[in-house]
């Protein structure tokens, strides 16, 4: 199939439907935790297991999505339809995870695990099918790449509109009344959310068609599996969404706790959020001059070192810690489009493998174990705050909270960084040149063994 050129309109209308998701994503990973042990006064302990079990559960589903998805048949394609019909119920029951129900603590804790589980499912339901639709959209790898460069910059636009103005809506629409705040503001967050997929799915074209799925699903996993780079980028999915998610998931805690100013949280996040957007806007540049796979692990390994010296940082240093966080945000997402290509051409290395080009199944896998990640990072940070004895009504908290909230904003992050520096230099091996051979080949309908790239050494 020869490539076509890709529109502006329709690399919006992608970017549009990961705006969307990272409006609710990056507002639950950000606000729920403080959420349910501040505002609905759940324990911290709690809500850590329940974080482990229902993104674990979550997670599990991934895959029948997925495969679901591959035998999808409609005339809007495989994917688009999941991600306008899933659209209006994620919404809906992301309201719902927000509301404060006057209930027993028993209640409240069967009510908050319910309606989360229900929002991890129908983010899966509406998200799979979104990023699966990424690889189908155009088999160019440069067109990928611009199209992720596009689909992040929007992301981290949504995902900054979310948690930038939750706080000032909720203050504006509840005032003191912090409850009513919390659900009114993500109420207009959840409204915008679902006109984005809307658009999305109305501008956006599935051109990389595969031939039906007669297979068992049985056979499909199994194939997944033994597509050894797909399996590469599961584990650096994993330290990347750990870091992110538990450095996030902190945010909060650090600015309110360490840096004592709980008032300029909104300003230091837009400071990381800035960061961000810059960050994707500066991936595919990048990747023009250099090799995306030695991009992604030199900023990796930068990343680390980075995090680990904001360990050193002294507290209530506010000024210095809003440097290192911006520029912890160009980073973290310079590397967070590439990634994402990265997913993509595992799915086109699998198809010149075995000839069954998997697009649902593999982007599905790779957001179970992404999914996997933040399960374990959520009950992390629940876990660890309740070991220390965190206690939101207190003026001050004790010194084993205080250093388990610094080390879950530097340490943990940094070792994550390091783990996947070191992954992508040593196993990844789909560069630009490899890469441009599996596309030349199967574009002559060659097939290769799969062992071919693995024992190359990637040519940085």
């Amino acid at each position: 199939m020869k490539s076509e050129v890709l529109s502006v309109k329709e690399k919006i209308g992608y970017g549009m439907g990961d705006a969307a998701s990272h409006i609710i994503f990056d507002n639950v990973m950000l606000y729920m935790m403080f959420f349910y042990t501040d505002i609905f006064g759940i324990p911290a302990g709690f809500v850590g297991t329940m974080f482990l079990v229902a993104r674990a559960l979550d997670a599990i589903s991934d895959p029948c999505m997925g495969l679901l998805a591959d035998r999808t048949r409609s005339r809007w394609g495989k994917f688009r339809p999941w991600v306008l019909f899933g659209a209006l119920p994620f919404g809906v029951v992301c309201v719902l995870a927000y509301s404060t129900p006057d209930l027993s603590m028993n209640g409240k804790m069967i009510y908050a695990a319910i309606t989360y589980t229900l929002l991890t499912l129908l983010y899966t339901v509406v998200n799979i099918p979104y990023c699966a639709l990424g690889g189908v959209i155009t088999n160019d790898p440069t067109q990928r790449i611009s199209l992720q460069s596009w689909r992040f910059v929007l992301a981290t636009a949504g995902g900054m509109l979310s948690t930038v103005l939750m706080m000032p809506l909720v203050n504006l629409i509840g005032g003191d009344n912090k409850p009513l705040g919390f659900l009114g503001g993500i109420a207009v967050l959840s409204v915008v959310a679902f006109m984005m997929l809307a658009f999305c799915f109305f501008t956006t074209k599935e051109r990389v068609e595969a031939p039906p799925t007669m297979t068992p699903m049985r056979e499909d996993l199994r194939d997944i599996w033994q597509n050894d780079q797909w399996r590469i980028v599961g584990i650096l999915t994993i330290f990347n969404i750990l870091a992110v998610c538990v450095r996030g998931g902190a945010m909060m805690y650090y600015v309110t706790w360490i840096l004592g100013t709980p008032e300029v949280f909104v300003a230091f996040l837009t400071t990381y959020c800035v960061g961000n957007l810059i960050g994707s806007a500066l991936a595919k540049p990048l990747t023009d001059w250099k090799c995306k796979v030695s991009v992604f692990w030199w900023t990796n390994a930068l990343l680390a070192v980075i995090s680990l010296a904001m360990f050193f940082v002294p507290m209530q240093a506010s000024i210095t810690m809003f440097v290192f966080i911006f520029v912890i945000g160009v980073l973290h997402q310079l590397v967070t489009p590439i990634q994402w290509v990265m997913m993509s051409d595992t799915v086109d290395y699998g198809e010149w493998c075995n000839g069954k080009r998997l697009t649902g199944i593999s982007f599905a896998g790779t957001l179970f174990v992404l999914k996997l990640g933040l399960a374990f990072g959520g009950a992390l940070i629940g876990w660890m705050l309740a070991y220390g004895g965190y206690d939101a009504a207190e003026k001050a908290q004790n010194s084993a909270t205080i250093s388990i909230i610094i080390a879950l904003f530097t340490i943990v992050p940094a070792i994550c960084y390091l783990l996947s520096a070191i992954v992508a230099k040593r196993y990844y091996s789909l560069t630009t040149h490899n890469l441009k051979t599996v596309m030349e080949q199967l574009a002559q309908g060659k097939r290769r063994c799969q062992q071919q790239f693995t024992s190359q050494e990637v040519q940085n």
